[in-house]
């Protein structure tokens, strides 16, 4: 762990990051720690912006959003396990050299796991006796994290994915063929092939919040409503957090399924990641429920995501 020092900054760094809600959260974590380290929301225009703000010295650690989650990994100096065997990246942290290595690693996982075990029947929930599939939409850098959580950790090893590009997908299932449980990845494409599918128990939405204008976006939304509309029910997680009640959150509430927004997905991630930041002893003083108390009270108040 590289010494801390007063004055640090933390950063979360994309492309149309001024409306998060992080920032809040962060600093009052930082308070509760003792620490006088601050929080931004970073917009960067390209990763050698992204790199730039890793490598200053005063920079004690990262989480990294749309659309670098993927291209940051090979200008890191070293990936962990998990950000290697997941595909994607969303956190760095630092450890000691000369110069200090900048470290990735994916707490995403982490956030949807969460998410997803917030709500739904325990009786019904997928478990190592009573297996089920899964639907994530998109194929993208969050995507990796969604598949790595349902099949690793909430017993889905199969996985439909929806997505309008067929080359994201096949990345996709490449990358999965590093989890510990290699799932079984299905591309539904079309109506009739999801009529032949069993409804899946978990869903989880890893795109942007759009409207469908091209016929393959229509085609993701129709067969979405295909599944949402079936008598069984289990529980929908939008990572999407602009605007908070999305598009899908909003037809599955409305076709009878529990959700979870996605505000949610930062919580979970907050003791991984400070841990890493900080370190372990500088954690056992966080203030998780303070911090938690601070994230809701923030995603109420924004105008940014409130719409």
């Amino acid at each position: 762990m590289t010494e801390q020092q007063e004055g640090n900054t933390l950063h979360l760094l994309g492309i149309g990051v001024t409306h998060s809600i992080a920032p809040q959260m962060h600093n009052h974590i930082a308070k509760s720690l003792g620490l006088s380290w601050t929080f931004y929301s970073t917009e960067c225009a390209s990763t050698e912006d992204l790199l730039a703000i890793g490598k200053r010295s005063t920079t004690a650690g990262l989480v990294i959003t749309m659309p670098y989650k993927n291209t940051v990994m090979p200008l890191l100096d070293r990936l962990d396990e998990l950000a290697t065997i997941i595909g994607a990246c969303n956190n760095v942290y630092y450890r000691d050299g000369n110069p200090r290595r900048l470290i990735g690693t994916n707490t995403d996982w982490i956030g949807v796991k969460g998410c997803l075990l917030e709500k739904g029947d325990e009786s019904e929930r997928p478990s190592a006796t009573s297996l089920s599939s899964a639907l994530v939409i998109g194929a993208g850098g969050a995507s990796r994290a969604a598949v790595y959580a349902l099949t690793v950790h909430l017993h889905c090893p199969t996985i439909y994915v929806l997505n309008r590009d067929d080359a994201e997908v096949v990345a996709l299932i490449h990358d999965s063929q590093r989890l510990p449980s290699v799932p079984k990845i299905i591309h539904v494409k079309c109506l009739e092939q999801a009529k032949e599918l069993s409804t899946p128990y978990y869903i989880v939405g890893t795109v942007p919040d759009f409207e469908p204008s091209t016929e393959s976006e229509k085609i993701v939304r129709s067969v979405l409503e295909l599944f949402l509309s079936r008598p069984e029910k289990g529980v929908l997680h939008d990572m999407c957090f602009k605007p908070r009640r999305t598009r899908t959150i909003k037809l599955a509430e409305q076709l009878g399924w529990p959700t979870v927004e996605g505000t949610h997905v930062i919580g979970y991630q907050i003791e991984k990641q400070w841990r890493l930041w900080a370190g372990e002893e500088a954690v056992k003083k966080l203030d998780k429920e303070g911090a938690w108390n601070v994230l809701l009270q923030a995603a109420e108040e924004s105008t940014a995501i409130n719409f």
